[in-house]
């Protein structure tokens, strides 16, 4: 069985991975300097404290600019200068929370559940009752003026399923909050771009380093199915031609994923989510048109040149096997 359920683990050397039986196995090429990491944002732990500040350290050094902070139970967001994007994940009532922000021009009232950002411009402040959690970014540049100061994807007539992406069968769940492009949706911001969606098997891809973007995936809702698979070796799987056994059974890592996650996505890193997994996916900056690069065809080049077969096979998404899929 080539996958195996493994922690998250960290690239900065750029050496290569080993087998944990330290059996002598052919190296793969060298990997980015990127790290996948996963912090589960409700342990208050040390060690869910210190899983959150690798994420928070990880993506502030790749995107100067950025900051990005999680608020565990909070009535009240103070105003600062910084525009800022706040992405509710709690509270879980059906119910949503009563929301206020504040600005100079008045006083605007909403309501946030789960899934929803509310977007705080320099000077505005947010009051709730009940308290929400909420993961925020700190953001460069100022949405304009046709993004709301809620948005809301259950609840806006605006935002309506758009199959595609993670999420391509007929009648996916998929709603586009923030968007590169306003033909995928009626709020455009190129400073950073959300989807909320139900990932059951999605392709297998990466964003380049050059063009790419960094990707979270902030886990709303999960089951005992859900997968995440990673790989850092695009170059590898790239190169069916060169391909041995012996570098295949290293290619990929599969974690357990649980609602609450907060699962970082470096530039360059393959990842497939597979299950079922509701997740509220983030790219920052925004999602670049061409820079999703699917390798699903590589693989069953792979596992046909390797003659790879049932447990042994690589996974890939049949769909997007037929052909190089750029999107």
């Amino acid at each position: 069985m080539l996958l195996a359920s493994v922690t998250f683990t960290s690239c900065t050397t750029g050496e290569a991975e080993t087998e944990a039986d330290n059996s002598d196995t052919e190296p793969v090429s060298p990997q980015p300097r990127a790290e996948v990491v996963r912090a589960h944002l409700f342990d208050g732990d040390a060690d869910g404290q210190t899983a959150f500040a690798r994420v928070k350290e990880h993506f502030e050094a790749g995107n100067p600019g950025y900051a990005m902070t999680f608020l565990a139970a909070a009535t009240e967001i103070a105003a600062d200068a910084s525009n800022r994007l706040v992405f509710v994940q709690r509270p879980v009532e059906e119910e949503p929370a009563a929301a206020e922000i504040h600005a100079g021009s008045g006083t605007i009232a909403t309501e946030l559940h789960v899934g929803d950002i509310a977007v705080l411009r320099p000077g505005e402040r947010l009051t709730v009752e009940p308290a929400i959690a909420a993961l925020v970014f700190d953001v460069p540049d100022a949405p304009g003026e046709n993004v709301p100061a809620a948005i809301r994807p259950d609840w806006d007539p605006d935002i309506t399923d758009v199959p595609g992406g993670c999420a391509t069968e007929t009648g996916a769940y998929r709603r586009i909050l923030l968007t590169w492009l306003n033909d995928n949706g009626p709020y455009t911001f190129h400073g950073l771009n959300a989807h909320r969606v139900r990932i059951t098997d999605s392709f297998t891809h990466y964003h380049p380093l050059d063009t790419g973007f960094d990707e979270f995936y902030l886990v709303q809702m999960s089951n005992d199915a859900d997968r995440l698979l990673t790989s850092y070796h695009a170059e590898d799987i790239e190169s069916p031609e060169t391909m041995t056994p012996e570098l295949a059974e290293q290619l990929f890592d599969v974690h357990d994923v649980r609602a609450g996650d907060l699962i970082y996505l470096p530039r360059g890193v393959i990842h497939r989510g597979l299950g079922g997994v509701l997740a509220q996916v983030i790219t920052v900056p925004g999602f670049r048109p061409g820079a999703e690069i699917g390798v699903d065809h590589h693989l069953l080049a792979i596992n046909e040149r390797l003659g790879l077969k049932g447990e042994d096979a690589l996974p890939y998404n049949v769909e997007a096997s037929t052909e190089a899929v750029v999107r």
